[in-house]
């Protein structure tokens, strides 16, 4: 628990606490920052964080996953990178905290997570929204969970270098339990989407080592952008297939095709929401498995390990079960819906036929749809 470990740190009781969830999204990849619409619902896992202000401006962090590292500096610094990764997103909360003019004094922090990191899942937005809510009630500053995500966002853009999008930190400061949330990365609307009681959640984890992750979503960005120049409007959301097709020729066949998947995939996320509504798993299915394909062909972010974990739910399950690849790709999960009933044949599957086909060892985890922020201030 962060507390005890804020206990043996500091040798003082906490003020308070925070925590936050990882996420999973169902549908909806790559759609966030071209202001589209997304489909994600929070995990059970969760990352927390054990508070309690100083009377000076010295910021101390310590986290129960790198118990040998301490990471201090002044609240009123520039932003500097740390030697330590986890550190860098402390830094850099702050750093955007300041940028927006909220003053942070000198705070002690203890962080804690069972999120599985390098899997997306995303354990980075986890810990963003609980150190902004923890921060957020610390020094009474009243932001609200829209505001709350933005910089979090804004944290990794401007600090960390990656330009995700809303998706991950406002689906884990606003996740309802037992549901999916249909969010509008435009208006930040939030719309709740029941996920059948008798449905289970399946992360298969390829543990195919990702790599240059950072550096080709950000290339895929830009080809987003590049559509969004040729076609003069300010993000895909303005966009139709019409009006894509009219400026191909301006386009490389590589932009068209990363254009192409975004507008579909919108499509997708609406009808995957509607086909939820309904339990009707098999056409979650479908959308799901097309989803998976615009991945592979259009986005090319799919890799040989996760393509076979699609391809052995689906030989095994049929349309009995949803099932594509989550997260920014090059490896990580794939995310399965499937009745409560049929998770032992799918599992059975996986450890059948993976390591076989790969060489690879897959994680699992048979998942609950969690809690957003929450919230305890002791004082």
């Amino acid at each position: 628990m962060s507390v005890n470990l804020f206990e043996q740190h500091f040798d003082v009781s906490p003020e308070g606490t925070a925590s936050a969830p990882g996420r999973v999204n169902l549908i909806g990849e790559f759609t966030d920052y071209n202001d589209g619409w997304v489909l994600p619902c929070a995990l059970q896992f969760r990352c927390h964080v054990a508070w309690r202000r100083r009377e000076d401006n010295t910021i101390t962090a310590v986290s129960r996953e790198y118990p040998d590292e301490i990471d201090s500096f002044q609240a009123c610094d520039e932003y500097k990178p740390s030697t330590r990764p986890w550190a860098n997103y402390i830094r850099a909360i702050v750093a955007a905290l300041r940028s927006e003019g909220y003053v942070t004094q000198g705070i002690d922090l203890a962080l804690w997570s069972d999120v599985p990191q390098g899997r997306g899942l995303s354990s980075s937005a986890a810990l963003e929204v609980a150190l902004l809510g923890a921060l957020n009630s610390a020094f009474n500053w009243n932001i609200d969970g829209a505001e709350i995500a933005k910089l979090g966002q804004l944290s990794e853009n401007a600090f960390i270098g990656c330009q995700c999008g809303i998706m991950d930190q406002l689906i884990s400061t606003k996740a309802q339990p037992g549901a999916a949330l249909l969010l509008d990365c435009q208006s930040l609307e939030a719309i709740s989407v029941t996920i059948p009681k008798q449905w289970s959640i399946v992360i298969l984890d390829s543990n195919y080592p990702r790599k240059l992750v950072d550096s080709e979503y950000n290339a895929r960005r830009a080809d987003c952008e590049a559509a969004c120049a040729a076609m003069t409007i300010p993000s895909l959301r303005a966009a139709d297939t019409q009006r894509l097709a009219a400026c191909r020729d301006t386009l490389t066949a590589t932009q068209y095709r990363r254009a192409a998947h975004v507008l579909e995939e919108n499509k997708r996320v609406k009808a995957t929401a509607a086909a939820l509504q309904q339990a009707d798993l098999a056409a979650v299915a479908e959308q799901l498995a097309n989803g998976h394909h615009s991945l592979a062909n259009h986005y090319e972010v799919t890799v040989p390990a996760t393509d076979a974990l699609v391809a052995i739910a689906k030989a095994e399950l049929g349309n009995r079960v949803a099932a594509r690849q989550t997260g920014g790709g090059f490896g990580g999960a794939v995310v399965c819906l499937c009745h409560r009933d049929d998770v032992p044949q799918l599992l059975n599957a996986v450890e059948r036929d993976y390591t076989q086909r790969t060489g690879l060892k897959a994680t699992t985890f048979v998942c609950e749809a969690g809690t957003g922020l929450e919230v305890n201030n002791n004082g």
